[in-house]
């Protein structure tokens, strides 16, 4: 566990990853029964990076995701239940139903936007954090976007404009391997990514992204960093997702093996040997804890699944300015 953490802390955070688990294979669950429309991009496996970065924020900073975002909702405090409604396109849903699985938004934490455009929220997170700064506050705003991402122009563009203004910016590479079915060595010249950062005269730091307590001091680090007036940091999580890239994806490009050596170092898995071994968490405690979340899981995919569908009128109202 991290220095200065406290129990409760790293507790809370192994609870979470583990509700994030079992909420994707829900998700999974849900769309194989046609409660899902379009497609689902599920973080099984990625679950440290958004838990450790996330727990670092505090409530009036800022926060753009990827349509890989249901975890990073999660962890920043949406319930499952508005969280489910919405992949079903129900109106108890966080987005009212409309948003749908690449799209969950709330505005009330700071999550300002999901995008289905890949390396889109990067600009918006550096619009969001110049705003701060423009208001006087000490507001941060951290972006999440995939290896993929990093080779976007609004990628370089967001670093560059972010490094000249000294934007209160994190932006946070979740490195899983693979470009949807490209490994990053085909499409990318170098290996570490966060080596980019030197050319916007920025720190580029790389982090165990299985290690929720390494992802949350290295966030920290950048947002105490960014807080103080000292610009941008590039963070790349080295991280890797269980599943394919999205739901028709079997993954059958990956080498063999590759798969269950990652499944060794399972974020959940790691943390709660921690805990363990500390005499914090035992396997019983565990196995009870997975039992009953896997309870509430299930209540709030069936209340989700309850909802009525949204109204023409309240669909409008998302389309039309009144």
């Amino acid at each position: 566990m991290t220095q200065d953490v406290s129990v409760d802390i790293s507790l809370g955070w192994w609870r979470k990853m583990v509700e994030i688990r079992l909420f994707e294979e829900k998700v999974q669950e849900l769309f194989m029964q046609g409660l899902v429309q379009g497609t689902t991009h599920l973080c099984q496996g990625q679950e440290a990076v958004s838990v450790g970065a996330i727990g670092a924020m505090v409530p009036g900073d800022y926060l753009t995701i990827t349509y890989r975002g249901h975890g990073h909702a999660l962890a920043r405090g949406m319930a499952m239940e508005p969280a489910f409604a919405e992949l079903m396109g129900r109106s108890s849903g966080c987005c009212g139903g409309v948003g749908g699985s690449m799209h969950l938004t709330d505005f009330s934490r700071g999550l300002i936007g999901a995008f289905a455009i890949v390396g889109a929220g990067l600009p918006v997170a550096v619009g969001a954090a110049m705003s701060a700064k423009l208001r006087g506050t000490d507001s941060v705003a951290l972006t999440f976007f995939g290896d993929g991402g990093a080779n976007i122009g609004t990628f370089h563009e967001a670093l560059n404009i972010a490094a000249v203004w000294k934007a209160p910016v994190v932006f946070i590479i979740e490195n899983n391997l693979y470009g949807e079915f490209t490994p990053v060595r085909d499409s990318t010249p170098i290996d570490d990514l966060a080596d980019r950062a030197a050319g916007y005269g920025i720190p580029g730091r790389i982090v165990d992204g299985q290690d929720v307590g390494a992802m949350y001091s290295e966030t920290l680090t950048a947002i105490e960093r960014a807080r103080a007036g000292d610009g941008p940091t590039l963070i790349e999580a080295k991280t890797y997702r269980f599943r394919g890239h999205s739901k028709s994806d079997p993954a059958k490009y990956r080498p063999e093996g590759e798969l269950e050596r990652w499944k060794e170092r399972d974020p959940i898995s790691l943390l709660g040997g921690k805990l363990a071994s500390a005499g914090h968490l035992s396997a019983e405690d565990q196995q009870a804890i997975w039992a009953e979340t896997q309870i509430e899981v299930d209540r709030a995919a069936e209340q989700a699944a309850s909802a009525p569908y949204p109204t023409l009128e309240e669909i409008e109202d998302y389309v039309y300015a009144s």
